[in-house]
């Protein structure tokens, strides 16, 4: 059966700190590009949070147009890492990014060795 998502191939972002859930396609555009230097339409998949940590967003380029992905917890928070002066983004493997999706509870699932910094 083929599988309509392949993201095999994807680095995986997260966002750190909160992002307002409004943020649409463009939004979340702008904030890859200002915040973090890059661009959108790479084979990145980022994911972010909102200050509630109970609502999850991820942004993915495939192909020719953009997608993104929302998910509403309806029991328990995400434990999503905080926003520092020299940590805005952290990259996780794609176990990791099933692991959250699957279950709130992040800092058991990731560990923090790779961390993207803002230049």
């Amino acid at each position: 059966m083929h599988s309509m998502f392949r993201y095999d191939d994807y680095r995986i972002l997260l966002s750190c700190g909160a992002t307002d859930m409004r943020k649409s396609i463009n939004g979340l555009c702008d904030l890859v590009q200002f915040k973090f230097q890059l661009d959108p339409r790479e084979r990145v998949i980022f994911v972010f949070c909102n200050r509630a940590r109970n609502r999850m967003k991820m942004l993915v380029w495939e192909d020719n147009g953009f997608w993104i992905h929302f998910k509403r917890f309806e029991k328990g928070r995400i434990d999503w890492p905080s926003e520092t002066d020299d940590q805005n983004t952290m990259q996780l493997k794609l176990e990791e990014l099933n692991g959250l999706i699957k279950s709130p509870g992040i800092r058991q699932k990731i560990k923090r060795d790779e961390v993207w910094k803002n230049n």
